[in-house]
């Protein structure tokens, strides 16, 4: 079993250049957004650099001399060089800003609809708190890494370098006073480092385990309230939420250390500059306007410096996150389309299973060889024991998951031979516990299928009964049902989804369980809106209620995962067998409770 969300190992690589040249391969569309950022980065630098050069001028050729005409000029010239950096900056921030939020776009795109494709088993194995953070909070970082990482990291080496050498080439000496304190400056930079990296690792750690808590939590809020686990809950989300406070502080402590410390060291470099420089101004051998220069120069030198300490942890923080991401590209479908996968124009509808085995874990199969086929548009209900593998031959038979041996065939045609879109546009299944997405009824009828048209969603509410609740509400098929049909009752979700089912006019229907949860009433309604779903169809239909598959042609009675017995309602209870002794049970249940129906369940 994967570990969960806040038991993943920490990453602890520097730099990875696979990852960062997977990274690239994402500007690579946008490569002339990039050398545009470059270019305006690289003349943002040189004007930033000639500040100091013109304060210089200033003040040994014109303030020196007393030449007013030379000073506003060189006022000017500075005036103007401030209006360019202006623009510069401007340009390159919009420029860079917009290269990051480009490539994710692409990236986000490319992970949703990976996502989408990935096998039901990945989901079962990796909580959807996991697969969230990766698309919010590790997609968040590499933007980081885009608009304020990789650019700005050039940036920051080349104005070190600029003015190291004009400080080089303007003054040695007074240049190498300045150096005096970069080996406690490296030496802090690496322990800040090493320190913020770690923090950061975890604090994004922590943030998966209390997304995929809280997405957990949230989805079933009513049992948490039902059963009074607020507490145990509130409990749990103290023990997430103080990890992550303390790895988040933990960063905090060495951010505290750090730059004090650069801020010490950058005073004590004006310090040497001043004491070295200024007793040389005194004796005549450094300018006024040198030594100012110099000060100048220094404090720019130090602000790279800090930059790059914290440009380092986005890169080492995005390459924590990319490799998350890449895992989560790197992760392929179990179930793909075969090439030249099969897409017939018509669908008969004959389904066989030949010798299936299957099991959800290894050496334990659920299905340990079935066989049984059904004819084009024969109805037929699966009973059983819970765990006798009803609701698993529906998610084989869609290909959810693939059988270890035998075959299933539709229409003569192993699945696996099925193109797999073409496969689920033709079985429409109706699950127990319905979900509906946040939109219109409009919408969960038709899912934005180009090939439902507006009349044929009126005709399957209408067809299926779904149609008076729905002109009710108050904007009828437009109204915006809230989160999974909050709005509607547990059968009027159910009409609904019979409706979708029969809009998109499926040649297959798999009904599980659909009226396990309804009252008799509503039942009565979903009973009569079956009989049109089914109607020349074939119909798998899966029911604990065994009083509501009298009128389904055929009954497969399963034990065990095998097939024990088959025939109709009045041929199986003359048998004597195990639909027998369940239609008896229920019948026992209901009389002893003093309800029309139960479950046999």
């Amino acid at each position: 079993m994967p570990p969960s969300p806040e038991e993943e190992p920490l990453y602890r690589k520097q730099i990875d250049r696979r990852l960062l040249a997977r990274l690239l391969q994402f500007v690579r569309p946008h490569r002339s957004r990039l050398i545009l950022a470059v270019v305006l980065l690289v003349l943002l630098s040189v004007a930033e650099l000639a500040f100091p050069l013109l304060m210089k001028t200033g003040i040994d050729r014109y303030i020196k001399t007393g030449d007013t005409a030379g000073l506003l000029r060189i006022s000017g010239l500075y005036l103007g060089l401030l209006v360019v950096v202006f623009v510069l900056r401007y340009t390159q921030t919009t420029t860079t800003q917009g290269l990051g939020q480009r490539v994710m776009y692409d990236l986000r795109m490319r992970l949703f609809r990976h996502v989408q494709r990935l096998s039901l088993p990945y989901f079962e194995r990796n909580p959807v708190g996991r697969v969230m953070t990766r698309l919010t909070n590790d997609v968040e970082v590499l933007n980081e890494l885009f608009t304020s990482g990789l650019v700005s990291i050039f940036g920051d080496i080349l104005i070190l370098v600029g003015i190291i050498s004009i400080m080089l080439y303007l003054d040695v000496k007074l240049a190498l006073a300045c150096f005096l304190v970069l080996p406690p400056l490296v030496l802090a930079t690496l322990f800040f480092r090493a320190r913020v990296r770690e923090a950061y690792t975890v604090i994004r750690i922590k943030v998966a385990g209390m997304n995929s808590f809280l997405q957990e939590m949230l989805s079933g809020i009513s049992l948490v309230q039902l059963f009074r686990r607020e507490k145990a809950s509130a409990e749990r989300f103290d023990r997430l939420n103080g990890e992550h406070r303390d790895a988040f502080l933990r960063s905090v402590r060495a951010y505290a250390v750090y730059f004090p410390v650069v801020e010490l060291l950058e005073t004590i470099a004006v310090a040497l500059i001043l004491a070295y420089g200024g007793s040389r101004v005194l004796d005549g051998t450094l300018t006024l306007g040198l030594l100012v220069a110099f000060i100048q120069y220094s404090e720019r030198f130090f602000r790279p410096i800090r930059d790059l300490s914290q440009r380092y942890n986005i890169l080492q923080g995005a390459m924590a996150s990319s490799e998350r991401v890449f895992e989560l590209l790197d992760s392929q479908p179990r179930i793909t389309t075969p090439r030249d996968g099969r897409t017939p124009d018509r669908v008969e509808g004959e389904i066989v299973f030949d010798g299936v085995r299957f099991g959800y874990k290894p050496d334990e199969p659920i299905l340990p060889g079935l066989s049984f086929r059904i004819a084009p548009g024969e109805s037929v209900a699966l009973v059983g024991h819970t765990g006798a593998g009803k609701t698993t031959i529906a998610s084989l038979l869609v290909r959810f998951y693939d059988v270890w041996d035998g075959s299933i065939r539709i229409d003569g045609v192993d699945i696996r031979k099925w193109d797999l879109h073409a496969l689920r546009r033709r079985i429409a299944v109706v699950p127990q516990d319905v979900y509906l997405f946040s939109g219109s009824a409009r919408r969960n009828i038709g899912l934005l299928d180009p090939s439902v048209s507006e009349e044929r969603v009126l005709e399957a509410s209408r067809a299926v009964g779904a149609a008076p609740f729905l002109e009710q509400l108050p904007a009828g098929l437009d109204t915006e049902l809230r989160e999974r049909g909050s709005l509607l009752s547990v059968g009027q979700r159910q009409l609904l989804s019979f409706a979708r089912a029969l809009a998109h006019d499926p040649s297959v229907l798999v009904l599980d369980e659909a009226t396990s949860s309804v009252d008799t009433q509503t039942e009565l309604a979903i009973r009569r809106a079956l009989r049109v779903l089914i109607r020349g169809r074939t119909s798998l239909v899966i029911a604990h209620r065994l009083s509501t598959i009298r009128h389904v042609d055929r009954i497969l009675v399963l034990h065990r995962g095998k097939l024990v017995e088959q025939g109709t309602h009045e041929e199986l209870l003359g048998a004597g067998g195990i639909y027998a002794k369940l239609y008896q049970l229920e019948f026992k249940i209901q009389e002893g409770l003093g309800l029309d129906e139960v479950s046999a369940g």
